[in-house]
């Protein structure tokens, strides 16, 4: 979940929803219910139309956001300008992740048939490292944080049992 969603969740979910709250609250007692009904409708109205505005701005953000990086660090369009060099680079960027993701297959691979063994407790933190960062990437960051207590409880030690 990037950033500007995080943002929209809260402006949209719960700051405008504690507004309504607030205004309804001040409603003079004396109102009817079709004048409180048509008070709230007006509420809802103007609060829809300021979220809307809300994602507009934070939409605009993401596109300006996203053409500074293209802009400092390049596009894929550029490297193809260079002859043989962009080519690889290219090819090398794309193939980074499938790559870990082997590597770290083949570690699992060679620790859990129990040729391990060579492995010091260092290499070993290692591989813990990469599979949560290959993992991560491959089934999201809400899945390796669901079993953040879990991989606590497993790997913390004496701290995680007290």
């Amino acid at each position: 979940m990037s950033i500007f969603s995080k943002i929209t969740d809260i402006v949209g979910g719960s700051l405008f929803k504690e507004v309504k709250e607030g205004v309804m609250a001040y409603f003079p007692p004396s109102m009817t219910p079709q004048e409180k009904a048509a008070a709230a409708l007006a509420v809802d109205k103007f609060l829809h139309q300021k979220n809307m505005e809300v994602n507009g701005l934070l939409s605009e953000a993401a596109t300006q956001l996203d053409k500074r990086i293209a802009d400092q660090e390049g596009t894929a369009k550029d490297l193809k300008t260079i002859p043989i060099i962009g080519h690889i680079v290219i090819f090398l960027r794309g193939v980074q992740r499938p790559a870990w993701g082997f590597y770290a297959m083949y570690l699992d691979y060679i620790w859990f048939a129990g040729s391990g063994s060579a492995f010091t407790e260092k290499q070993e933190l290692g591989l813990i490292v990469i599979n949560l960062l290959v993992l991560g990437f491959l089934f999201g960051e809400r899945t390796v944080k669901n079993l953040e207590p879990l991989i606590i409880r497993v790997f913390g030690g004496e701290k995680a049992k007290a």
